[in-house]
């Protein structure tokens, strides 16, 4: 399968995101990357290969985007994606799919994944605020992945949690 650099994905391209509960070491960084890396090679639906590529971030965050342009991904092919995540989750110590956390960086630089109603908690005490930043994992395309993935709380629905 035609796995490309995550950079000559089309703005257009579909992408989905996961987040790390806990920071992934090099070494689980490294089997979880070939695991995905394995599948991305195989990756088709419906027997059509589909151009797809990978990108990595902050010890903490895996996006997989698919060239629509070219082939769509179906929903079994999306589904075999979150197998192969799911099955992977044991082996490096933490989940990808928990969609329930939020993540933010923070002032020495280091990402957390928190509850919202941490989240909420830390905006309420003001440990986080308006110009902390985010990670959005909600995007669904390359360019907004490239633009809007990481930035202030206040610009995202991240704004929401905060004290009104």
């Amino acid at each position: 399968m035609p796995v490309i650099p995550f950079a000559d994905l089309p703005g257009s391209s579909r992408v989905w995101l996961f987040g790390a509960a806990a920071p992934i070491d090099d070494v689980d960084e490294k089997r979880l990357l070939a695991a995905v890396d394995s599948f991305l090679l195989t990756w088709a639906a419906h027997g059509h290969p589909l151009w797809c590529a990978r990108d990595w971030r902050d010890e903490r965050f895996l996006a997989v985007g698919v060239d629509t342009s070219r082939e769509g991904a179906s929903g079994c092919s999306v589904d075999g994606l979150f197998r192969t995540l799911k099955s992977l989750e044991a082996g490096i110590g933490t989940t990808l799919m928990d969609n329930a956390l939020v993540y933010y960086r923070d002032a020495a630089g280091f990402v957390h994944g928190i509850s919202r109603d941490d989240f909420a908690h830390l905006a309420r005490t003001g440990n986080v605020d308006a110009d902390t930043m985010v990670f959005d994992l909600s995007v669904l395309d390359a360019a907004t992945y490239g633009e809007k993935f990481e930035r202030r709380a206040n610009d995202s629905w991240h704004a929401a949690l905060l004290p009104g």
